[in-house]
């Protein structure tokens, strides 16, 4: 079995796992708030992150170089998650994912102005096409919008600015500091709307939190490899893989029906990230490449970023 294969087939599985991780939540969104659903797999799933990081024999202490980007990215991935979540809960999966599918066109659009990022005349029209498939899935005007799509809208808008950030500061900021300090803020934020949003959670289904806690973690491990395994520009595509998850998923245990606004919609923005993707993994094209340099799916602050664990494995490998 070739590298690529193995890279894709590694991804696949990943996504798969993910998709099954949205889930968990969905269900559990019927009964609890989102905000409680994030704490409590936060706190189940610290212990795993925990121990990553007390292999970490690099020198050096836990304040930031950058405060001020660090405080919003932490900001902008609990605002992620919480977004996220709800919109799992409360919308399709598959037009869930569509709105969130949409992030390689946010990301392309904040590197300008973050990183100085020239987007030339292909990648432009790539970007206002995909967005036009966004109005598709969203039939302003013809459907009624609901706070579920402004929550995927919104979680697809601020993971893309956590991305960007990301890859702004991640050259100079040490791994840790950039794992550790959104899972804190989750940790305080969510944990200090416990007293407002908690539900008492029978033992089932407080298991199921660290059932989304654990997927999480073996998604990442899986992406890892695929990522160590095949070039990124084989294995960021793989993560459309899950919109096949979502309408199965959907059809069998939501009873939901993805409408042909939906698919086509979904339809033209993969294509237009798929195009993205290939355009920044010419080299020639973009300096930054800050879409393929985001490994991760939307950053909850559940668990690190894929890039920064990567990193950090390569930093080991080195010494």
């Amino acid at each position: 079995m070739g590298h690529n294969l193995k890279g894709a087939l590694y991804a696949l599985l990943a996504f798969a796992i993910y998709a099954t991780h949205d889930v968990v939540i969905k269900f559990l969104g019927e009964s609890y708030n989102s905000f409680q659903i994030i704490f409590f797999s936060g706190l189940l799933g610290f212990p795993l992150i925990t121990f990553m990081l007390m292999s970490d024999r690099t020198d050096g202490n836990l304040i930031p170089r950058h405060p001020w980007w660090s405080l919003l990215r932490s900001l902008t991935a609990v605002s992620t998650g919480a977004a996220g979540f709800y919109a799992f809960t409360v919308l399709p999966l598959a037009q869930t994912y569509a709105i969130l599918f949409a992030m390689p066109l946010l990301i392309t659009v904040l590197a300008i102005p973050m990183l100085g990022e020239k987007v030339g005349l292909r990648r432009g029209i790539a970007v206002v096409v995909g967005l036009l498939g966004v109005l598709i899935v969203l039939r302003p005007g013809s459907a009624e919008l609901s706070w579920g799509h402004l929550a995927a809208l919104s979680a697809a808008l601020t993971g893309s600015l956590t991305s960007v950030i990301v890859r702004k500061i991640g050259g100079e900021e040490r791994s840790a500091v950039l794992m550790l300090y959104p899972m804190v803020a989750t940790f305080l934020l969510t944990g200090a709307a416990m007293p407002f949003v908690y539900v008492p959670m029978p033992l089932e289904h407080l298991a199921l939190t660290g059932v989304i806690a654990l997927m999480a973690f073996v998604a990442a491990m899986l992406s890892i490899a695929a990522y160590r395994t095949a070039p990124a520009i084989i294995v960021a595509p793989m993560q459309y893989s899950q919109i096949i998850w979502a309408v199965i998923y959907g059809a069998l245990l939501f009873d939901e029906q993805a409408d042909a606004y939906t698919l086509v919609g979904t339809g033209v923005i993969i294509a237009s990230g798929i195009y993205i993707v290939m355009r920044e993994g010419t080299g020639s094209v973009s300096k930054n490449s800050p879409v393929l340099s985001n490994k991760s799916r939307p950053e909850t602050g559940l668990m690190p970023r894929i890039s920064l664990l990567l990193k950090r494995g390569e930093r080991r490998r080195s010494e």
